[in-house]
């Protein structure tokens, strides 16, 4: 079986299972009603999906975005954007540094004005609108509340500003803090709160107009790993809960895939793929994508021709990989190659293993630690060993893309 080319035969989005956890930031319970402040929202999403029904009107996009491109100066930040994001759905905008996420995002907002292309909201052409003018929120990833005003008092502002009757006020306040699991902190200031309960208090300051959609950038680069992890559980529920449309910037591909129904790769300015988590990973559209998103061992030149049987640019996934006994029998549809293991890193969780398999080259290989521990796996260092993994999970790779063609240039 020839190795299948990227792209090929795309996977059906799979849902995201939302699961119990009991975390520093509250205690999730799988049978817990909806918040009130979420039955709100919830509740005016299904009145206008049926009065669309009613009038036989279909569903526009939340965003549509069309020939977007940016430029300062010279510098041409992204080029030719072209993206439909669905009502409901949780987007996320993935890439390095540099790739033109966050200038999409801006202009998204209305921040930037497009040098040309158009941007609508639920089909409406808001291109030239002003930010204040267009049905969203973000939220910023250092938060952005004001030091001297409350908990309540930072979420209600926009309220205020728009003249809210104080007693309307809050309540909407009281409602939006208990979505968020913050009530009773009305009264506290920013400074006497953790990191996640400030990321908390920004989403709901963001969900206290109830916007149709919700722009977040990077929103938890500055929580460590363990917070950040809990607020992916956070925010996920507080998107399904609400019903609207999030459009999530991240470098981050772990949180990428973790939240997403879908997500657009981001390279050099240009949108290198768009689909579901497992599309992206599975099947990668373009090297650049391949090599972004997830580990991957790289096999061309004589290397190829040794362990496919033919010439060409091909990857594997580290967890494809098999570690077998040199002797150990192959089956005839297997790619295999013997190697000596040169290093060992030990994760906890998983052990990664550097097979060199040629004089200047490796392969890496990652293994659920199921039954072994560090000590075996430290007991493989420097032995002969043989690699395997099926041959259809090895992916030809193209000729590249812009984003391949810079990374290139910059090496």
């Amino acid at each position: 079986m020839a190795p299948r080319p990227l792209g090929a035969h795309a996977m059906p989005s799979q849902a995201l299972a939302s699961r119990p956890t009991r975390s520093r930031i509250g205690l999730r319970k799988p049978s817990r009603a909806p918040s009130l402040g979420n039955q709100v929202l919830a509740r005016e999403n299904l009145t206008e999906s049926r009065e669309r029904e009613a009038t036989g009107a279909t569903t526009p996009a939340a965003v549509s975005l069309d020939g977007l491109t940016k430029r300062f100066g010279t510098n041409v930040a992204i080029s030719g954007i072209t993206l439909d994001i669905r009502d409901g759905e949780f987007f996320s905008l993935l890439g390095p540094s540099g790739s033109g996420k966050t200038t999409t995002l801006r202009l998204i907002a209305g921040f930037e004005r497009p040098t040309s292309g158009t941007v609508r909201l639920h089909g409406r052409d808001v291109t030239n609108v002003p930010p204040f003018e267009r049905n969203v929120n973000t939220v910023f990833q250092d938060y952005a509340l004001f030091p001297h005003m409350t908990v309540g008092e930072n979420v209600g502002y926009s309220l205020r500003v728009r003249r809210v009757p104080r007693r309307q006020r809050a309540g909407r306040v009281a409602e939006v803090l208990e979505t968020m699991r913050l009530g009773g902190f009305e009264s506290r200031k920013p400074s006497e709160l953790s990191g996640g309960q400030r990321q908390r208090v920004a989403l709901a300051r963001a969900l206290i107009n109830r916007p149709r959609v919700l722009l977040l950038d990077e929103p938890l680069g500055a929580l460590d790993t363990k917070l950040r992890e809990e607020m992916q559980v956070e925010l996920k529920d507080v998107q399904r809960g609400a019903g609207i449309t999030f459009i999530f910037v991240t470098h981050d591909q772990h949180e990428a895939l973790a939240l997403s129904d879908r997500i657009a790769v981001f390279g050099a300015g240009h949108i290198e793929q768009v689909g579901t988590p497992a599309e992206i990973y599975e099947r990668p559209a373009t090297p650049f994508v391949a090599g972004f998103v997830g580990a991957s061992n790289l096999i061309d030149g004589d290397l190829a021709v040794r362990i496919i049987g033919e010439h060409g640019r091909f990857m594997i996934r580290p967890e494809k990989i098999r570690i077998v006994r040199v002797d150990a029998p192959v089956a005839a549809d297997a790619c295999t190659v013997v190697g000596t293991v040169w290093d060992i890193v030990y994760l906890g969780a998983e052990t990664a293993y550097v097979v060199a398999v040629a004089a200047d080259r490796t392969l890496r290989v990652a293994t659920q630690n199921v039954t072994s521990t560090a000590t075996d796996a430290q007991a493989q260092q420097g032995r002969e060993v043989r690699l395997v993994w099926q041959r259809d999970q090895t992916m030809a790779l193209g000729s590249g893309s812009i984003a391949d063609t810079h990374l290139e240039a910059e090496a």
